[in-house]
């Protein structure tokens, strides 16, 4: 069911807090937003996660034009896009999250599974994750790259830049983000070692099962 904007405005505040105090974000390096009814609530420009007033959240309708609140953040129209090719889901995150975005600048063999699968719950909770080419923040060109990629991943990770989760409530949306910034840390960790993957068949299963 869909959020209420009170509700939307209420769960942003919350999430986004609990995400900047175990550090997943820094600064004004963030944005999140929840779909309603009449279009989005979505955190203004500039903002932090750790200090956000609830008056203050851009409500934001569906033609894309603020209705109330501070002035969005420049990256609705990358939320926007990927909400276009998922319109199950009603909550996106992006974050500049530190495993995530470090992995988001190496060489990958395979841009549309990046993230190697050693346990089975980042494939339970996103499936594979996608990487997009790098564009500034906020150019047009990065949102249509998200278009390109969005229907089949939940979970994108931007080059040089971070990560995206999309999902069909907030705290999923949450706990995918969470799942994807561990997995990519494991990654690291295991990073030129001989460690066992998860195979095919054994990833299959997951999909039959959880996906």
């Amino acid at each position: 069911m869909m959020l209420s904007e009170k509700q939307a405005k209420e769960k942003i505040v919350l999430y986004a807090k609990s995400i900047f105090e175990r550090g997943l974000t820094s600064g004004a390096s963030a944005n999140m937003s929840v779909k309603i009814d009449s279009g989005w609530v979505i955190t203004p420009t500039n903002t932090c996660f750790g200090f956000l007033d609830i008056d203050s959240l851009s409500v934001v309708d569906k033609n894309g034009e603020l209705v109330s609140g501070a002035k969005p953040s420049k990256e609705f129209l990358l939320h926007k896009r990927m909400y276009d090719k998922r319109p199950q889901d009603t909550c996106i995150i992006h974050l500049h999250s530190t495993w995530a975005t470090a992995l988001s600048c190496l060489p990958v063999e395979d841009e549309s599974n990046i993230v190697p699968t050693y346990t089975p719950y980042l494939t339970m909770r996103l499936g594979p994750i996608a990487r997009i080419p790098y564009f500034s923040p906020g150019d047009e060109k990065l949102a249509d790259a998200i278009s390109e990629v969005a229907a089949d991943h939940p979970g994108v990770i931007m080059a040089n830049h971070g990560p995206i989760v999309s999902a069909e409530t907030v705290e999923k949306t949450v706990y995918g983000m969470e799942e994807l910034e561990e997995s990519c840390k494991i990654a690291f960790i295991l990073m030129e070692k001989e460690a066992t993957k998860l195979s095919r068949e054994q990833i299959d299963e997951l999909f039959r099962r959880y996906r």
